[in-house]
Formats: structure tokens, sequence, C-alpha cells
């Protein structure tokens, strides 16, 4: 299959050196998968430089090299093509190698801080529920129409994405949501993608690890907004004060949803407990099994994200009454003794907050709340001490735990998540470096009817250790220690 015209169609090439026609099979940027009929296409990345493995590629066998400075070294029966930005030309050529898979989809990223796996597993589950083959790209898990395949990554490189794409197309998907992280974005792992429409959650603090400055956080989710096409369109949450400032250069339709003010999609909570919520959504009451503000403002990003789309309103209002929790996210386990555990991704201090204000507006006189949470290791370690901070003002009692400790030391960890506690609250503070027994303590502690939050692994179902992935469930803890108290009253 001749691939040489269709490279220079898809992507900028500045120079051509080598045979003026070649093919390839496979599309690679590491060079440990180059095989004798690759297009190898050397990457600059935050840690490596993908230049500096051309010859290794070359060795393996593949047969044109995609990068932006030519080797010093020449090369015979290699084709070299000369590129600005390889990491663009990765996404773009991907993106034509697979036909264009993007194009032939009604896809819709959504990015944010937090919301971004609820809102995309929200309308996965809603278009599937309305007879819609559809995909799904999350931080939980991928789908192509009902089959279930392993997420590595909140948004996976531009070969694998367009790779699941055209796997999604040929199944007969007609719609892709996708979670899109500003890693993504600065990394222009979607820069090949055509999207019908892109949702704004929020801003708040998180990834400075990588980012380094919240300016430029800010300005990678906003790329993405930048390059939304002027068929598409832009639903951003204008109850964060972030929110139009994503749209300053968009391009898209712009419509807005808020559960404050006047906006094209609004909502209010007309009733809350931990079953759910009754809502008022542009004036039709809804059922909703999904509780707080948050999640309020998840529900209208969904119901706008379908009338967007094309769908009814009357039937997304009932598909939305339809919609299951995303798996931990505010994921409620009962107890035979009368004890609530909510178990919870939350793992930025803005998410964290928000699950514990949500709680707190349901938690009754008497009923106290019993908060289990952590910090990850090697991330962003200036949001430790404000993490602890927010549980501590927002709970009775905190137990700070391990989270992913990864390579860092947990205790010293959690020592710095302290430093965001005042010596007057310490007295409500634990420290139990082991999750496992952080959990049972809370569960020991815990009297009828009071609420325990273990907060920031959600759904993963592993602790990272030294770069060990050991098993561990938050919600199997939970389980097991319930069914071995149950006798306690």
């Amino acid at each position: 299959m001749n691939r040489m015209v269709q490279l220079k169609e898809w992507t900028k090439v500045n120079q051509l050196v080598g045979k003026t026609e070649v093919s390839f099979s496979e599309i690679s940027f590491d060079s440990r998968t180059v095989s004798g009929k690759s297009l190898f296409v050397a990457v600059r990345g935050v840690h490596v430089d993908g230049h500096t493995f051309i010859a290794k590629a070359i060795a393996a066998g593949c047969v044109a090299i995609v990068c932006e400075v030519l080797p010093e070294q020449g090369y015979r029966n290699v084709t070299f093509f000369v590129v600005n930005d390889s990491a663009l030309a990765l996404a773009q050529i991907a993106s034509g190698f697979y036909g264009k898979p993007s194009e032939q989809l009604r896809l819709v990223g959504v990015t944010g801080t937090n919301g971004k796996t609820t809102i995309a597993t929200m309308l996965y589950q809603l278009y599937s529920s309305m007879g819609f083959e559809t995909g799904l790209f999350s931080t939980v898990a991928n789908y192509i129409g009902p089959k279930k395949i392993a997420a590595t990554h909140t948004t996976p490189d531009p070969i694998a994405l367009n790779k699941i794409m055209r796997q999604m197309v040929d199944a007969g998907c007609e719609y892709c949501f996708m979670e899109v992280s500003s890693h993504a974005i600065d990394q222009k792992r979607v820069a090949g993608l055509t999207f019908a429409g892109g949702i704004f959650t929020n801003l708040t603090h998180d990834h400075l690890d990588y980012h380094k400055t919240f300016d430029a956080y800010l300005k990678a989710k906003k790329g993405f907004f930048d390059h939304l096409q002027k068929k598409s369109f832009a639903l951003i949450n204008i109850d964060d004060k972030n929110g139009m400032v994503m749209v300053q250069n968009c391009k898209a339709q712009i419509k807005t949803y808020s559960i404050r003010t006047m906006a094209d999609y609004k909502a209010k909570i007309v009733e809350s407990m931990f079953e759910g919520m009754q809502l008022l959504i542009n004036d039709n009451e809804v059922w909703t099994p999904f509780i707080g503000k948050f999640n309020a403002q998840n529900l209208l990003a969904v119901y706008g994200t379908a009338v967007l789309l094309g769908q009814p309103q009357h039937e997304v209002l009932l598909g939305l009454s339809c919609l299951t929790s995303v798996d931990g996210r505010f994921q409620t386990l009962r107890s035979q003794t009368g004890v609530t555990a909510v178990v919870d991704y939350a793992h930025t201090p803005d998410a964290l907050q928000n699950v514990i204000e949500t709680i707190n507006q349901i938690r009754q006189p008497g009923q106290d709340l019993l908060t289990v949470v952590g910090a990850g290791g090697d991330r962003d370690k200036t949001k430790r001490p404000e993490m602890a901070r927010v549980a501590v003002m927002g709970s009775s009692r905190v137990i700070l735990t391990s989270d992913n400790p990864r390579s860092e030391d947990p205790q010293t960890i959690v020592d710095e998540m302290m430093e965001g506690v005042e010596f007057k609250n310490r007295i409500k503070v634990v420290c139990i470096i082991n999750r496992k027994e952080a959990i049972k303590t809370a569960c020991m502690l815990a009297k009828r009817g009071d609420i325990i939050l273990v907060a920031g692994k959600g759904h993963e179902d592993y602790q990272e250790i030294n770069g060990v992935k050991h098993h561990f469930d938050d919600r199997e803890i939970i389980k097991e220690i319930f069914e071995m108290t149950q006798e306690r009253f």
C-alpha cells in the first residue's frame, strides 16, 4: 500500500530525502515496536527525544522516518520526511492512515479538571440507551459499542486513538464521546481529529507538576477550543470563572450551561438525598440517581450536548432519569449497621470540596462525616496541604493515608499534607499510612447514621508502590469490613 502521496496530503513536509516512493503498513513512535514495514515518527517527548532512537528504528528495519532534524549520519534505502512539529505530524498522519475516522463519527470531546469521566460516560450511556452504536474514551474504560477495552490513559496516543476509532466506525458507531486531558492537548494527541463539539467543565488546581503554572494549564485547555471548527459547538460551564476565557478565540457555535445564572441550559436542584435528586432542567422536572451541585452541572452538560446533537428534549430528559452512577464517582455502599460509605475519585482540592459539601448538605444533625484521603506520589505537590485543609474544614474526623505513592515515601506525602492543617484542628486528624488500615479505622469509628468518605482512587483497582501495581480496590475493602462488622450493633 503506497502511502507517500497521502503522507504529504496529511501533514506539511518541508523536505523529502530518499526514495520518491515508499510504502508502509504501520506507524510507530516507539522504536521498540518497529518492524520492516514501519513508518517511525521521532517525537520530542517530556522525558525522551525520539530523534535519539532513529538509528535503532532503522536497525529494526523501518522504511521511513518522520523527524524535525535529519540525523548527521546518512542512511541508504530509508526515506526521511522533515517536518516542523513531529508530534503534530504524528497526529495528522495517524488520522490519515486510518482513513480519518473522526470525520465519520459525531465526536465530542470533554475537557476540564473535574467531571470529564462522568460526563463522557453519561453521554455514552444515554446514546447507547437510545439505540445508537456509540464509542467511549474515558479514564475508566474505552468502549466500541458494547465491547469494553481497557484504558491505560485518559486520552490515548494518536495511533491508538485513530485505530480504535477506525474500529468504532467499522462496528457501525455513529457517535463517540472522549475525555480530552490537558496532557493530550499539549502533546497534540488530538490534533488530527475532527470534533462535532467540545465541552468545558471547570478549571481548578491540578497537574502543575506537568504544566508548571496555572496559566500554562489554562492555555492548554483553551487550545482545544481554539481549534474547534466553525461547524462545531462549544458548550461551556459559565459557573466557572474561566468558562468564557476558554472560548475567547473559538470559531465554533458557543452555548452555555449553569446552575447559578442565566444560560442556554439551566438547572435548579429541587430536592436532594443519598438516593438521588429532583432537578428542574430548563423548567422540566427530572429525577436522577445522582446527587450534588457538581452532578447537576454534569447532567446539564449531557443534556445540552444531546440537544445540540439533535436529540428531542423530552427523550433526553427521559434518558437522564435512567442513567446509572459511574464507577468510583460518588459511589455509595451501605452497611447493615446503618453506616453509609461514599467512594469517590476526588483527587484535587476542588473535587474533594465538592464531594464533602454535597455530603454535608444531606447529612442530618448527629451524623458525623469521617474522611479518608491521601495524595498521589510523583505528582503536583502543591495541592497536598490544600487537600488536607479542605478535608479537615468539612469533616468531623479525617484520616490521612497513602494513595498511589509511586516512587515517593508515603509518610513524606502525608507529612506534606499535614502542613495544610492548622494546629487547632490537628486533634481531628489521624495519620495511618496503610490504606486498608485507614479505611478499617474509619469503619470502626463510625456509628449508626455516620458517613465515611473514601476519596482519591475511586474506580482504581490497584495501588502503585515503588513502580509495582498491587491489587487494591477501596470498594472491595469497604464491603469486606462492613461484612465483618455487621454484628457490632
